[in-house]
């Protein structure tokens, strides 16, 4: 009997500790996501003044994108209230802003000086390689919440994992309309 309850201890402790560092993971690779907006966030005001410098009449454009960031930003998340909602609630939020900048960078193009300007070059490309960045940090993300979550699905992992409170953490959904092929206009 006593060797029983020192084995389900045992194998207690050593799947707690699992679960503990599975959501450290998921917890880090949340950090890494939300990392990489901010640092596009962090981009786009220089974005924005170098385009209003070229193009005094696309203020509407100008100002949807700051409203997006503000609106963005305004939204934060912290790993340890990663809730279906939440989540949702936050990738609307981020993908209002990523529309904003298409707009942007679809209306520079009847700028052909601006296209030219180095600062406007360079700004677009880290904006670019961001988005790649942001893309890659969610995939990770994604792969840490499924390590986890199947974890915590695992017999015997499955009751440890109730006692001690470990509950399944969201995934990404891709946006709405994202199925469809975009169409491209020549």
């Amino acid at each position: 009997m006593l060797a029983a309850v020192m084995m389900m201890g045992s194998l207690s402790s050593c799947n707690y500790n699992s679960l503990v560092e599975k959501q450290q993971n998921v917890d880090q690779a949340w950090a890494q996501v939300e990392n990489q907006y901010q640092r596009r966030s962090d981009l786009i005001p220089n974005l924005v003044n170098t385009v209003k410098g070229y193009s005094t009449h696309e203020e509407e454009t100008l100002v949807k994108v700051t409203e997006a960031r503000a609106k963005a930003t305004s939204i934060t998340l912290d790993a340890d209230d990663l809730t279906e909602e939440n989540l949702a609630r936050y990738q609307q939020a981020q993908g209002e802003l990523s529309q904003a900048l298409k707009s942007l960078l679809s209306v520079t193009e009847a700028y052909p000086d601006l296209k030219a300007n180095e600062n406007f070059m360079n700004l677009q490309a880290q904006l670019e390689g961001t988005e790649n960045r942001i893309s890659t940090e969610r995939k990770r993300y994604t792969e840490a919440v499924r390590d986890y979550n199947t974890s915590i699905k695992k017999f015997p992992t499955m009751i440890y994992a109730g006692w001690f409170g470990f509950k399944e953490k969201p995934q990404f959904k891709a946006e709405a309309g994202a199925e469809k092929a975009p169409e491209v206009k020549f």
